[in-house]
Formats: C-alpha cells, structure tokens, sequence
C-alpha cells in the first residue's frame, strides 16, 4: 500500500457509503436484502473473507474494519489494487479513455489490453473498467489464451467513469488485503471467527447454461465439489460460513448437513431478455 498523502488522508476519513464499480455476472447488489439478515450473529467484529470477490457488493455493502478479498482473475485483483493504492492514477487514465470513447476506441483498447504487457498497473486497471463498462452485458469472458474477448456493448451513454463511486470504493479497500489466489488457499489463510462469503460460479441450471469463460479454465462438478471440501474444512476450523450458488439437486446433495434457505434472485444476464426474470438460488451456512 502506498504512503502517498493521499490515501493516509482517505484512511482517516470515514467510511463513506461504497457500491461495485464494475459490471459482473452474478453480483450479488440485487440480493443484499435477502442476504444481509442471514449474516451470522456479531459479523461485524469479524474479519470478512471473500474468496470469489467478483464485483465485492457485500463487501462494499458492510464496510468491514478487516478484510480478505480472493480471487482467480489476476486482472480483477490488479484493478482492486489499484484502485486501493492510486485511485487518481486511474481516474485519470479513465478519463482519457471515457473522452473518446468510440467503436473504435473499444476494438482499440481491447487489442492494447491483450498484447501490450508494459502498460502501467493505474493505466491497466482503467483499462479494465473501460471495458468492462462498455463490453456486452458487462461480461468478462477470456479465451484459452486468457485474452479478453466480448464484443463492445450496444451503449447509447455508458457512464464510463465515476470519480465519486471509485474514490468511496478506494476508502473502502483501504481495509482490505488484496490477493490473487484460489478458493483453496483459505486452507492457509483463513482463522477461527473468520466470516467467509463463497460466490463461486454457479452450477449450470441446464445443459446450455453454463458460463465458463470467466477465467481459461471452467469451474466443473469437480471443482464444487473441492469447494466443498474446503468448506467443511472451515467449518471444522470455527469459521462462520455463507455460500450462494443454484438451487439444484447437485448442489443441495453436497451441502446436505449444512442450513439451506433458498432465496429469489434476478436473471440479469441472458442473450435472450424473455428469460430475464426472477430464478431460486440457495444460501448455505454452517449456524443458524
């Protein structure tokens, strides 16, 4: 982190209210309601461990004192991290893009994003919100080569950037380590009286609904069921655990034993907008 006077002055201010500054399949920003009363009891003096942060909207939601923020996607963890550390960096590499935004500016950018390593980690990470704010439906979706690949989105105005949202959220992050790493690697890091919050990809509801692209790799049975695994590991270690995913057989099955509540939670992203709608999914916690 940075010593920068800055972000020493963004650490003494208070907490100001935060919300995801990226578009991401899955997040969770529509269902905080349902999930928030299901937060165990004195969450608030835990340390909250997310191992799939995604678009953070707990996180961002609650604000914690400490944190321990996960995930796969090296890119995601770098935009975080620059956020945390050189906001105003980024803020104004964004700006730049935001001001000629274009079909072009898009194919463009994206092309600079894949084959360019030496690009500064403020200027990839507005990069990175660039796209994700003018991509198709806000996926990130990467090819076997791990290039990012969405077409640009049918946008009339995508507001682009936001100073006053990625300065709150940069407050936010202050309180967080940030880390690239596996769900697994909570089996070292993860302590008694930890909070964790699991929102892995979900098991596919049917055969052509499956979304594997987010990272090379797609997230098979095999891999819940290794999530899982660490799951009952943690739980055994007295951690406090929640965990959303779908609401199938397969996934009930795995986390027979455990509290199970089904929740209704909005279809936001599908190509075809006649099946967007409310769908169940489930929220399984090791306490009552």
């Amino acid at each position: 982190m940075t010593t920068s006077a800055a972000v020493a002055a963004r650490i003494e201010q208070q907490p100001r209210e935060a919300a995801p500054f990226l578009k991401w399949a899955g997040g969770k920003g529509r269902l905080l309601s349902q999930l928030r009363p299901l937060l165990p009891s004195g969450a608030s003096r835990m340390r909250h461990v997310e191992p799939f942060v995604g678009g953070g909207a707990l996180f961002f939601s609650r604000l914690p004192k400490r944190a321990l923020l996960t995930d796969i996607n090296p890119a995601l963890i770098g935009t975080y991290t620059a956020i945390r550390d050189d906001v105003s960096g980024v803020i104004q590499a964004l700006r730049g893009l935001a001001a000629r935004h274009s079909k072009d500016c898009y194919y463009e950018v994206r092309e600079r994003y894949n084959r360019s390593p030496r690009i500064t980690t403020a200027k990839r990470a507005a990069m990175f919100i660039y796209l994700n704010k003018t991509c198709f439906n806000g996926l990130h979706r990467v090819n076997r080569k791990g290039e990012f690949n969405v077409p640009i989105g049918s946008y009339k105005n995508p507001r682009i950037l936001n100073e006053d949202a990625l300065d709150a959220a940069s407050q936010a992050l202050q309180a967080a380590h940030l880390r690239c790493a596996s769900f697994e690697a909570l089996l070292e890091n993860a302590k008694p009286g930890d909070f964790v919050y699991f929102d892995p990809p979900y098991e596919p509801v049917s055969e052509t609904a499956s979304f594997t692209s987010y990272t090379r790799d797609g997230f098979s049975r095999e891999d819940q069921t290794r999530l899982r695994d660490v799951y009952s590991a943690l739980d055994r270690r007295g951690c406090k655990l929640m965990l959303s995913n779908s609401d199938v057989p397969f996934i009930r099955e795995l986390y027979e034993g455990f509290h199970i509540d089904a929740v209704a939670a909005p279809r936001a992203i599908n190509c075809n907008a006649s099946k967007r709608g409310k769908v169940s999914e489930v929220v399984v916690r090791n306490y009552s």
